[in-house]
């Protein structure tokens, strides 16, 4: 294995000089360390990651947390893809890598404890039961944590903007002439009580009708469900002209069980999805819905995590929301 005497020995310099310019020391001219680094690629030197890692006192390793176990998709859900293939690639490119933090049933460690066996540097919650007391042990911890979408105040949370995305869906409603518009929304996370408050508002702002029959729970991702609850929406002749669905995936459930019993899709209603998928883009009609930040979403965990890996004294924790935006599609008829 080639050492930095080694280097010093043929660039005919010192050992601190070698090692200088292999991380880019600004006391040594740029000529100097490209010549020496040039000379250390030929030589195929490689740097020891142990070694490293303990004078710098980190490991360069950041775990991750995902879970969502009710919608049954896992890492093919693929708005959750885009965050966590986003935030891999940022990591890698600051010289981090990722490991998910997963529970083994014949393991009685805590996420805390997980992270501190591993040695982590620190950890990125992209899902998971945020009331959880071992996520709640983890964010209230010493060790560096940052969330995606869901605040705690004790840690920096990347935000998707799931209050101002439902109301400018239901602006958008609005504009194109609906006034009855119904809303199938997912199961209770903090996520959907942002998402219902904010529909709420808009309608409200508009001076609509929040109709009960109108407000259905469904579930994330489950197009049965949500094909179901819109066939129910159009069960009495008072039935809306436009539907929002929880996400991309719903939405298609909806738009198939209604084009089943007969109805044509904006013609008899229009629906309006969430995620911005690529679904949404290759279906046909390539559907309207709200896309989500997910690549900034990703990006900006691994950047504030990082950042406060590397300078936890001056960093101060924060609340960064990734702004979406509506795709329109054709499924959304003007009236």
């Amino acid at each position: 294995m080639v050492k930095i005497k080694d280097i010093a020995k043929k660039c005919n310099t010192s050992i601190a000089t070698v090692s200088k310019a292999l991380h880019n020391s600004t006391e040594l001219s740029q000529e100097t360390i490209k010549r020496i680094q040039q000379v250390a690629k030929e030589m195929g030197y490689v740097p020891n990651a142990y070694a490293q890692a303990l004078k710098l006192k980190r490991s360069f390793s950041i775990g991750v947390i995902f879970n969502i176990p009710e919608m049954g998709v896992g890492l093919k859900h693929e708005y959750f893809s885009s965050i966590l293939n986003s935030l891999k690639v940022e990591a890698e490119s600051k010289g981090y890598a990722i490991t998910f933090l997963s529970k083994n049933p014949n393991n009685n460690m805590t996420y805390l404890q997980l992270a501190k066996f591993r040695n982590m540097d620190g950890v990125i919650i992209v899902s998971e039961d945020f009331t959880n007391p071992e996520i709640i042990e983890l964010v209230n911890s010493s060790l560096p944590c940052v969330t995606i979408d869901y605040i705690f105040g004790t840690c920096s949370a990347i935000m998707s903007d799931n209050n101002e995305g439902t109301e400018r869906l239901v602006a958008y409603a609005y504009l194109k002439g609906h006034r009855k518009i119904a809303y199938i929304h997912g199961e209770q996370t903090d996520v959907t009580s942002r998402r219902i408050a904010s529909f709420v508002k808009g309608m409200r702002s508009y001076g609509l009708e929040v109709r009960e029959d109108y407000l259905l729970a469904g579930s994330y991702h489950d197009p049965r469900t949500s094909g179901k609850l819109a066939k129910s929406l159009f069960s009495n002749s008072d039935r809306p002209t436009c539907i929002l669905f929880p996400d991309d995936i719903s939405m298609l459930g909806g738009i198939t069980a209604l084009t089943q019993e007969g109805y044509v899709i904006p013609d008899d209603v229009s629906v309006i999805g969430y995620d911005g998928t690529e679904l949404s883009r290759i279906y046909r009609p390539m559907m309207t819905t709200y896309v989500q930040n997910s690549k900034e979403l990703g990006a900006k965990a691994a950047i504030e995590l990082i950042k406060q890996i590397e300078d936890p004294l001056s960093y101060l924790c924060g609340v960064f929301y990734c702004q979406g935006e509506i795709q329109e599609g054709k499924t959304v008829k003007e009236i």
